[in-house]
């Protein structure tokens, strides 16, 4: 091979590996396993564009490095194919989802294959498949057939609870439930039919049917997800969205609350994502206080974590969910009140939350009595109270909490100041005059005092006691769409029953149409006599898209499995995820959900561990480097980017496969590019017409999407990796430039000329190589190992450019300096590395290699080289052993030659060595 043939190279290690099934793994006890692992990618019809491989590189070059240091390494890929898209897809064209995902992850296969990535794909999943999902729905079932017993703390069988109602009825169980689950005796228990008894038992599964207030999509559909509505619009498509309640399927989550918290305590996160886990969970201590309602048998139950305010309660504010609200508003207050909660119930949670500037609500014309003065209470409605949170109601101290203080100020409510309670605001004294009033009994106790204080006179009184509360809701499960698992369901007399094991999996039905049927129910309901055989109906919702990313990790472990979502001596032996690379975006969401279906596996005695994944890292996004060209105003004219402020322009996007080198625009493929730019005129610069630019995210529309294939094509697939890489830090946000990847590219030619000449003969020697090149050999090995280990791969490329550099100036080729580099550069670029390797002699691929330890004898220094001031100036460089003693270097300084020029005869009044740093002559 005459030169570095990028495309005959890479072609032939990629068959290579494939043939030789040379990244398949087994389970081997005799080796320290690893599991490095990328978040499940939705195969999108668009493909890859360079961003998305930037983690993807990052978890291979681990799970590269690994092996060559002796680890047994899982490395997989698979896809999350049910979802959405597919599905609109399929509403639009008719065309079942399932083709149109083949052919996308067919798609991103090819797109994978060319970057290099060594995944073991004979364990490839796909979570639309029915031999993989068959395993979701035997998860809902164990699920299904739990409860959570909170003196055991994990998930018990349902068989259990029923005899211990059976037994004792209720007061024998502590387990997490509804908070309307009634309780009862042994008795009653025994006396309730099937259905009554199934029905009970609901209040306590951990997957569960249930009425809840959802985000409902007509425009889609089906339910949305809280992180799927932005201002109140789906994300995908941006249909309207509304708040509606809706028999659904949940997930009791709430009951692992606690242990989901303590848990990040013992796994390496980023420490943002462990807050935004915290706060979604938002465990809060404090009580719940029941106010009643004067003319009204109803009463409104708050939650407080400050219940030592309680004298300064002066309005109470109900979430417009509330179901008690047309029961107590009063005839006058009706219009105005519906009015108001139809707008705003439509408004997501989301919105709601973070929209702290708008202040609305409305009197309900209601008033609650306090429960410690009987003093009358003003019951308001606002959307800055959730349905969700708490028990859907806040009891309002505006002198210490700044929102109730916002919200009163706004409708002229009073403040009231308390006396002796600590941490409270002083907002009210600096912009409102307030009511000063004594805390009654409270009065003169500490927080800690005044709380539990308070507590005990609530209880007594009946009207509250001390309480844990939590922000996180129970996730809601189903979705009313057609591309889902089917929930292993179906319902005898309203009573949802499992189906039998040995029915899994249930499949997906053919359906005439993607779409909600005239009546409103979801897609499965087209289908022709989908029941069980014995007539019975299957639920018709299907689970969401984080039901299979929840537990796919493991199936990784056993994909093969027919009896088994995975055999337990292999999932005792991989156990979970030592590197997990994905955005953070899904910190409440896929992260949370895999967490808590985790504990579940290994309450019920599949796992042995808590944790799905020990370090996480969330990569940083590639951002595209968008082109501009300025159109005069009302013409066909384009002026360059240097004289536009001559002209009134706008500016225009351009597709920056037509830009090259510093900006310059392809005018021939820029007439080409769209029919009315055919007859285009440019006003040039220097002959030139120079494009302007911005980093922006990478879009379609801005035309700044830069295909992988592209660069592979034109520089190869270890450029493209390595370039990624060099990009900077792989948390931070870079942007993508195509006009810099030349310096890599250089960078490899130069490398592989250190092993081949132009006519492709090789040219490494046996000589031995000389001190100065083992000395770069080792210190790039030692950077390169202790980069990779801390995860800082852009430091690891500038490393081996400037090993290139030094040793190409060396003009060496000695095997002992050059082939550990081959080792230890393989896991950035191992098409290159493979080929260089064999070239070497060696029969076995590189990644069978041992990693090159360093040598620490070889970068110890033995002598420094001094800059030599004369009078504070630089004149020349003079090496010492470092033995050297110091009358000897003052010799030899005051005789050098250029030192002496500078000390014109005469003699120096003093010379200052500093040991390894600088020799100063003082004339």
């Amino acid at each position: 091979m005459p030169q570095y043939d990028h495309k005959a190279i890479e072609a032939r290690w990629k068959k290579f590996w494939k043939e030789n099934k040379t990244y398949q793994v087994t389970e081997d006890t005799s080796k320290p396993k690893f599991y490095a692992l990328d978040m499940f990618p939705y195969p999108s019809g668009a493909g890859l564009h360079v961003g998305h491989p930037l983690g993807y590189i990052a978890s291979d070059i681990v799970a590269r490095y690994k092996r060559n240091k002796g680890y047994n390494v899982l490395h997989p890929m698979g896809f999350d194919s049910f979802g959405l898209p597919a599905e609109q897809y399929a509403i639009q064209t008719g065309q079942h989802p399932a083709i149109t995902t083949a052919k996308n992850i067919k798609r991103y296969k090819e797109q994978l294959e060319n970057i290099g990535f060594s995944y073991d794909m004979s364990r490839e999943v796909q979570t639309s498949s029915p031999d993989y999902y068959k395993w979701t729905q035997w998860i809902f079932m164990q699920l299904f057939n739990h409860y959570y017993d909170n003196d055991e703390d994990k998930a018990v069988p349902v068989s259990v609870l029923e005899e211990k109602l059976l037994q004792s009825g209720s007061a024998g169980v502590n387990a997490t439930c509804d908070e309307d689950t009634p309780h009862i005796s042994a008795e009653e228990w025994q006396k309730m039919d099937e259905a009554e008894q199934q029905k009970y038992l609901l209040h306590y599964r951990l997957t569960f049917l249930s009425d809840a207030v959802v985000n409902w999509c007509p425009g889609l559909g089906t339910v949305l997800a809280n992180d799927e509505v932005k201002d109140g619009v789906s994300e995908r498509g941006g249909f309207p969205v509304e708040r509606k309640k809706m028999q659904q399927w949940s997930m009791r989550i709430t009951a692992y609350a606690d242990r989901l918290l303590n848990g990040l305590e013992t796994i390496d996160w980023p420490e943002a994502v462990k807050e935004m886990q915290k706060n979604w969970i938002g465990k809060s201590i404090g009580a719940q206080v029941s106010f009643d309602l004067e003319k009204s048998d109803h009463e409104i139950k708050v939650f407080t974590t400050r219940v030592d305010t309680i004298y300064g309660v002066t309005f109470l504010v109900l979430a417009p969910e509330s179901e008690i609200i047309d029961d107590i508003v009063t005839d006058d207050q009706k219009e105005e009140v519906s009015s108001y909660v139809e707008e705003a119930k439509n408004r997501s949670e989301r919105e709601r939350m973070s929209d702290v500037k708008n202040i609305s609500g409305v009197f309900t014309g209601a008033y609650a009595l306090h429960p410690f003065t009987g003093e009358k209470v003003p019951v308001w409605i606002a959307d800055y109270v959730l349905g969700g949170y708490g028990t859907g109601a806040v009891m309002a101290v505006p002198s210490g909490d700044q929102r109730d203080y916002e919200f009163a100020n706004h409708f002229d409510l009073p403040i009231v100041k308390i006396i002796d309670s600590q941490d409270i605001s002083e907002t009210a004294d600096a912009t409102k005059e307030g009511k000063m009033v004594n805390s009654g009994f409270l009065d003169g106790l500490s927080v800690p005092e005044a709380t539990k204080k308070a507590i005990e006179v609530l209880e007594d009184k009946g009207k509250g006691f001390a309480k844990v509360n939590y922000r996180m809701r129970d996730a809601v499960f189903s979705r009313q769409r057609y591309w889902g698992e089917p929930i292993p369901v179906y319902f005898k007399d309203d009573i949802p029953y499992l189906i039998d094991e040995s029915e899994l999996p249930l499949e997906l039905p053919e359906v005439d149409k993607y779409l909600p049927t005239e009546d409103g129910e979801p897609p499965l309901a087209r289908a022709e006599d989908w029941k069980t055989p014995e007539g019975y109906e299957y639920e018709k919702s299907t689970m969401p898209g984080w039901a299979g990313s929840s537990w796919y990790l493991f199936r990784y472990m056993d994909p093969k499995n027919e009896d088994a979502l995975a055999d337990k001596e292999k999932l005792k032996y991989w156990e979970n995820v030592d590197l997990y690379i994905g955005g953070s975006e899904h910190a409440t969401g896929h992260l949370l959900y895999s967490r808590f279906w985790t504990k579940f596996l290994k309450d019920i005695g599949y796992l042995t561990v808590e944790e799905p994944f020990k370090k996480l890292i969330n990569q940083g996004m590639i951002q595209g480097r968008s082109n501009f060209v300025y159109r005069v105003k009302d013409s066909n004219k384009f002026v360059s980017l240097n004289l536009k402020d001559e002209y009134d322009v706008a500016a225009m996007h351009v597709d920056v496969s037509l830009v090259h080198g510093n900006d310059e625009l392809d005018i021939e493929a820029f007439k080409k590019w769209r029919p009315d730019l055919a007859g285009a005129e440019f006003i040039l610069e220097d002959g030139k017409y120079i494009c302007g630019w911005e980093v922006e995210k990478m879009s379609k529309s801005k035309y700044n999407v830069v295909n992988p294939d592209d660069i592979i094509e034109q520089y190869g697939a270890d450029t493209l990796r390595m370039y990624e890489m060099f990009l900077g830090p792989l948390e931070q946000f870079k942007p993508w430039n195509t006009h810099g990847i030349d310096g890599v590219a250089k960078f490899l030619r130069k490398f592989w000329r250190l092993y081949f000449n132009d006519e492709g003969e090789l040219i490494v020697t046996d000589d031995t190589a000389d001190k100065k090149a083992l000395k770069v050999t080792h210190g790039t090995i030692k950077k390169t190992i202790e980069d990779i280990e801390r995860l800082s791969f852009n430091t690891v490329v500038s490393a081996f450019m400037i090993c290139a550099n030094e040793l190409t100036s060396m003009k060496c080729h000695s095997r002992e300096a050059l082939e550990p580099l081959v080792v230890a550069l393989s896991p950035f670029a191992p098409h290159i590395c493979e080929e260089i390797w064999a070239g070497l002699g060696h029969k076995e691929s590189v990644t069978k290699a041992e990693f090159p330890s360093y040598i620490e004898s070889y970068l110890v220094e033995d002598s420094h080289e001094y800059p030599i001031m004369v009078n504070g100036k630089m004149r020349t460089k003079i090496s010492f052993s470092l033995d050297t003693p110091v009358p000897e270097m003052e010799a030899t300084v005051k005789a050098n030659d250029i030192v002496q020029k500078w000390l014109d005869g005469k003699d120096p009044k003093k010379i200052i060595v500093v040991p390894k740093k600088i020799i100063n002559v003082v004339v």
